[in-house]
């Protein structure tokens, strides 16, 4: 057993002052003032510090655009057709990627990992903590939602092949065929299971059907149209939004919008939807047309209008500063609570893994962070010590007793 004590716990739904963090076999046993430390016990005294669940990096890059190497050999995107659901991050992982010790140093115990936005369709992302040997190991869900993509990315990699889609207009298209088409093959594939059952059955004049042709493409999409698995559709612009919302409720999609930087722009209307959006990065440049519109004020506007909002960071290293992207969306108008809920329990939320990770309670894994300070105090809050299901996994000092 592991007992992390005399903290400041914010689980974050609320703030718990000398509180303790009781783990038993990688999960929380017990959190409170009044935990009893049993004989013979781990014991991590955080006296002074600040404890709280591990940090969720909701949609990121890493591993697929693996830090330190040349782009010719990155994996993130499939660039020799505009839809390939078919394609599984969890594939192309690389867990030597010199960004997950950055991430570890900075409190992140569990990513998101999202192929690119170069296609229409860009395949299956994987949930995993930052911390294994294999992807395998680091594994929590895989595939954890459908890449999308909308705006210039996919119009720009295949008009410049000269290949369909070149437009918005094709964009969107092309995203309609493909899932119109997955609505068939879902048709297709229950009444072939009906003439198989008829035939187990033994029904009269009942012939056993041709093999099903399989298709892995719509396969693939099949749970996208029945609404199990949830699409992460990138978006800019707010006309982008605009269709992506669109597209989305006329196929029944379970949606969240990615990046959404002009969602400020529809606030309202997306919030009238529901649609949790996942915007970022704060800190970026304005290097391409569709983010003209960019402000850091975005993720603030989309919170207080009553939109589930997820903080994400996107690439490599980068994903190391996602306290400091917090932290400048409340300078801008975010609350601090909405903040760090952004960073830990909303993201779990959203991504559907909140029975897991994302906070601190029982039951759940023992993934903490220990910081000097308040993670959005970034001139004082320096990470000392992380845990992954109950281990070590990171530590700046030396302060267990």
């Amino acid at each position: 057993m592991l007992v992390v004590r005399r903290g400041t716990l914010l689980t974050p739904d609320e703030r718990i002052e000398g509180g303790s963090v009781l783990i038993e076999d990688g999960k929380i046993r017990e959190i409170g003032t009044h935990v009893d430390i049993p004989e013979g016990a781990e014991i991590i005294d955080a006296e002074g510090m600040f404890v709280l669940p591990g940090l969720i990096e909701s949609h990121c890059h890493v591993a697929l655009f693996a830090d330190g190497i040349d782009s010719r050999f990155y994996d993130g995107n499939e660039m020799t057709d505009p839809v390939t659901p078919q394609m599984r991050a969890l594939d192309a992982i690389h867990p030597e990627d010199l960004a997950f010790a950055d991430m570890r140093a900075a409190g992140i115990t569990t990513i998101n990992i999202s192929p690119g936005s170069a296609n229409l369709i860009g395949g299956q992302t994987a949930i995993v903590k930052t911390a294994g040997r294999t992807v395998d190991e680091m594994l929590i869900v895989a595939p954890g939602a459908m890449k999308m993509a909308l705006g210039e990315n996919p119009k720009r990699v295949y008009g410049e092949q000269k290949k369909l889609p070149s437009t918005r207009m094709g964009n969107a298209a092309v995203l309609r065929e493909w899932l119109a088409k997955a609505r068939l093959y879902i048709e297709k594939r229950a009444r072939h299971r009906e003439k198989l059952e008829a035939v187990a059955r033994g029904d009269g004049g009942a012939v056993r059907p041709e093999p099903f042709d399989v298709d892995v493409r719509l396969d693939a999409l099949a749970p996208v149209v029945e609404g199990t698995l949830p699409v992460h559709i990138h978006a800019h612009r707010a006309d982008d939004i605009a269709t992506a919302i669109r597209i989305a409720e006329e196929f029944g999609l379970n949606y969240v919008l990615i990046h959404a930087t002009e969602g400020y722009k529809i606030s309202d209307l997306i919030a009238s939807k529901g649609a949790p959006c996942i915007p970022g990065p704060i800190l970026f440049s304005r290097r391409k047309l569709e983010l003209v519109g960019m402000t850091p004020a975005n993720a603030g506007t989309l919170s207080n209008a009553g939109v589930k909002v997820a903080i994400q960071t996107d690439e490599g290293s980068a994903t190391r500063y996602l306290t400091l992207n917090a932290a400048v969306c409340v300078r801008e108008g975010m609350t601090a609570e909405a903040a760090l809920r952004a960073i830990t329990k909303t993201p779990a939320e959203i991504l559907g893994i909140d029975d897991r990770v994302g906070s601190l309670e029982p039951g759940k894994d023992a993934d903490l962070t220990i910081l000097t300070a308040h993670p959005l105090d970034i001139a004082n809050a320096r990470v000392e010590r992380v845990l992954i299901e109950g281990e070590t996994v990171y530590t700046r000092t030396a302060f267990a007793s």
